[in-house]
């Protein structure tokens, strides 16, 4: 138990180590990851929608052998 409280201790000295973004630096960061993560959604979204489409095209050309 002792080395878990120890543990959070090093955790929160560590903490306050870190040096932070600024507000001006933070919110065009978020925004670039936020454009990113949505791509990426869509994208995948489509690609999905692609592969199955594909696939079920293949099965109805396979159902008919």
């Amino acid at each position: 138990m002792k080395s878990v409280l120890r543990y959070f201790k090093g955790v929160g000295r560590e903490t306050k180590r870190i040096k932070w973004p600024d507000r001006e630096t933070f919110i065009p960061s978020m925004v670039v990851v936020i454009c990113i993560a949505i791509f990426a959604g869509i994208f995948l979204s489509l690609e999905d929608l692609a592969t199955a489409t594909i696939l079920e095209q293949l099965r109805n050309a396979f159902e008919s052998i």
